[in-house]
């Protein structure tokens, strides 16, 4: 079993910055890929960004791009997001997943095997 523990949310101001942590444990896959997903209160969860294991690749919702960048420590097992310039509409649940490492289908959710319990984000305009 695969334990994701996200943490570093809260409150902030539009424009400010948060770093988003997620830590994984127990029995990970040897190579997989790490993601981001968000969901607004009414809305689908949609994807946000995602990485490799080794942090050789990353991808990123066109919504965040060159806002977020997402990176990874291999020997922590810890996978951050670092979110700057954020505006009002970034408000949301923030969860992690984890699936195997494939090429194909990174921003779906149905393809993530194990999920964190979310953490709260909140810009206030």
């Amino acid at each position: 079993q695969v334990q994701l523990v996200e943490s570093g949310g809260g409150l902030v101001q539009a424009g400010g910055s948060l770093r988003l942590s997620c830590a994984a444990s127990g029995r990970t896959f040897r190579t997989y890929i790490m993601g981001w997903f968000r969901q607004a209160p009414g809305k689908e969860r949609e994807f946000v960004g995602a990485i490799t294991w080794n942090g050789d690749d990353t991808r990123y919702a066109d919504s965040v791009k060159g806002r977020f960048t997402v990176s990874a420590d291999n020997a922590k097992n810890t996978v951050y997001l670092q979110m700057n310039a954020l505006k009002p509409e970034d408000t949301a649940v923030y969860y992690c997943a984890m699936r195997r490492i494939s090429p194909y289908r990174w921003g779906e959710r149905s393809a993530y095997d194990y999920w964190g319990q979310g953490t709260q984000v909140t810009v206030s305009s």
